[in-house]
């Protein structure tokens, strides 16, 4: 194994600019909590979730089960993108990429902090154990949940 250097140590406090497609890529934390459905009320706008999850999320582990081909399944699947972050105010306030796109650090249960991919559902930021699939849900608005976005 190659002992990091300063320019690959900690890449993920570097602006969002910075990072290439693959450290893009990996700065997702694996919650699942975007693939949540929210419903949203039709006069003031405000975003309420639910703990129906997208067919395609593996709700266990927090990722997507065909990453690659979602928008064959999901057309309405939402592309994350640098230069779209600050208008997905659904994200959830813990998103890594919601984070560095305000220059604030990671949370410690973060993978890249912690060393483990299974410090987010520790810590009960993932979507691990009270969401179910859209496949098994009926109306939405009987699964509101008290949850922050």
């Amino acid at each position: 194994m190659n002992k990091p250097t300063p320019e690959t140590a900690r890449w993920w406090d570097k602006p969002l600019a910075a990072l290439d497609a693959g450290q893009w890529e990996a700065l997702c934390d694996g919650c699942g909590r975007c693939c949540l459905h929210k419903l949203e009320d039709a006069d003031t706008g405000e975003l309420y979730p639910t703990n129906v999850a997208c067919k395609l999320l593996d709700r266990k582990n927090g990722r997507c089960t065909d990453y690659l081909n979602r928008k064959k399944w999901v057309t309405d699947c939402v592309q994350l993108s640098k230069d779209r972050l600050e208008e997905l105010e659904w994200l959830p306030g813990t998103c890594a990429y919601r984070l560095r796109a305000f220059g604030e650090p990671l949370p410690d249960w973060h993978y890249l902090e912690s060393g483990s991919r299974e410090s987010v559902h520790g810590a009960g930021m993932s979507t691990r154990g009270w969401t179910i699939s859209e496949v098994d849900a009926n109306e939405l608005e009987f699964h509101l949940v008290d949850r922050d976005l």
